[in-house]
């Protein structure tokens, strides 16, 4: 259980009505997965509105609703947090719900159009072979050492990648290294996550039936650069 109030730390807030001072058992952006005292963030696909899906969350259990724009009709028992943009907002929630595990580790994230599971097997299995305790998140598996995680993305949605981060560190990991796809950096997968280095691989005319122009698909790969801390490699 967290406080609201610290599960929406760094978030870009717009507004807030009722208390942040309430403790939440977990967060979601499906509101299936609703449980008692959930937080439910609102976000918007492309296949679906999670604004749609406010009432049926707040029937499931959620106390707390994180959306870009507030119902109107409000429940007085429910508090709503509206932002600039609920995808974004989900990044640094699942950051700070499992008590950000990308700082504890040395994250290394891999982008480009070809090379990128390559590149992350390779560098895995070399610090693996140096005698690191290593992970591993890639399109075909995740792996903590020689233990294999099904994979169901290249980068996975921001709850899921945390929390596999917060295993890897629970087990020992020094070294986690990543495939980072051009889509989880337009759709904030990776919003606040702390690496300690980026690579870059290639980048060719691929993936525009989702970015339209080859301009901005190159714009979504820098986007993950633009985001490194300073000290990044």
């Amino acid at each position: 259980m967290k406080l609201l109030s610290d599960i929406i730390y760094k978030v870009r807030l717009e507004e807030i009505i009722g208390s942040t001072h309430m403790a939440i058992s977990s967060v979601t952006f499906d509101s299936r997965k609703v449980k008692k005292d959930s937080l439910f963030i609102a976000t918007r696909g492309t296949a679906s509105d999670g604004h749609e899906f406010i009432s049926k969350a707040i029937e499931g259990g959620a106390i707390a609703i994180v959306c870009e724009e507030l119902p109107v009709t409000k429940n007085e028992n429910v508090t709503y947090v509206k932002v600039t943009d609920s995808s974004y907002a989900l990044g640094i929630i699942a950051c700070n719900f499992f008590d950000n595990p990308s700082e504890k580790l040395k994250l290394v994230g891999i982008t480009g159009t070809n090379g990128k599971t390559t590149t992350v097997t390779l560098l895995f299995n070399l610090f693996k072979s140096l005698g690191y305790s290593v992970g591993l998140i890639s399109t075909v598996e995740n792996k903590i050492n020689n233990t294999v995680i099904p994979a169901t993305h290249t980068t996975p949605d921001a709850l899921t990648l945390n929390e596999l981060l917060t295993t890897m560190y629970a087990q020992g990991c020094e070294y986690v290294f990543m495939e980072v796809s051009s889509h989880s950096v337009v759709q904030h997968r990776i919003a606040g996550l702390s690496f300690s280095g980026a690579i870059f691989s290639n980048i060719t005319h691929d993936h525009l039936d989702y970015h339209k122009t080859f301009d901005e698909y190159i714009k979504a790969k820098k986007g993950f650069f633009d985001q490194l801390p300073n000290n990044a490699f």
